[in-house]
């Protein structure tokens, strides 16, 4: 069955690569379906592929000049520093409520994209671009530590909503998602014992190789209006997930 983890995981790189996000939140739970140990393997491994996948698009999005660095800086520098906050708040605040309010807003946000909504364009300032990245970044890294989450699959909505055009949100989130999900695997890497690094080897490439052409594909092929309905599709999912997995089975 290890064989078909590679050919999966392409797949998922490709599709993610294109909406600015890592994948983690599809690896790890493949990974451990798989037979890999949850902590020892699926955690340090899936976060590794998160960082790959978004690295090499993120690499894609700025050689083609798609990635807005005045909202992705702020954004990524607060989602790093948010998280220890939201992790120490987590034991003092119930999370279901919070999580039901965040499958919602993705819920909506999918129904704005698949709808065809713009959100009032015009020139964003850059202060504005750096209030929404400091802004957007502490909250979501606030309720990354709180629930558990990354908070991936929350920054393009919300960098859309702000007035950011569907694909420069995209390539903007690749580039936060890559600063998060390194942070993320050196948290986790310290308890990976005795990886098979030729399974690795092999996830990371299909990965790099699926980011690599889903990121050229997004940029060069696929209109604004594709990325909106991909990414209003696997929004509405998360969104399910979320609210079934965490709200109403726990």
């Amino acid at each position: 069955m290890f064989y078909l983890v590679p050919v999966i995981f392409f797949c998922i790189a490709f599709v993610f690569s294109m909406l600015g996000l890592g994948g983690s939140q599809l690896y790890i739970p493949i990974l451990y379906w798989m037979g890999f140990d949850f902590k020892t393997q699926a955690i340090p491994l899936g976060m590794l592929l998160n960082v790959v996948s978004s690295a090499t698009a993120a690499t894609t999005y700025t050689v083609k000049k798609m990635v807005d660095w005045r909202a992705a800086l702020p954004f990524a520098i607060a989602m790093l520093i948010f998280p220890p906050l939201g992790a120490w708040f987590n034991a003092r605040l119930p999370a279901k409520p919070l999580i039901a309010f965040f499958a919602i807003f993705t819920a909506t946000a999918a129904t704005l994209m698949l709808s065809g909504w713009k959100p009032k364009q015009g020139k964003v300032s850059s202060g504005k671009r750096v209030f929404i990245g400091l802004s957007g970044g502490g909250v979501l890294g606030l309720i990354a530590g709180l629930i558990g989450r990354g908070g991936g699959s929350f920054v393009v909505p919300m960098l859309y909503v702000a007035g950011l055009e569907a694909k420069t949100a995209a390539a903007t989130s690749a580039v936060v998602i890559t600063f998060s999900g390194i942070s993320s695997f050196i948290s986790h890497i310290a308890i990976a014992a005795r990886p098979n690094w030729l399974v690795w080897l092999a996830c990371a490439l299909s990965v790099f190789l699926g980011s690599k052409l889903g990121s050229h594909f997004m940029s060069e092929k696929l209109k604004p209006k594709g990325v909106r309905i991909v990414f209003g599709i696997v929004l509405w999912m998360v969104a399910l997930f979320l609210f079934i997995h965490d709200v109403i089975l726990k």
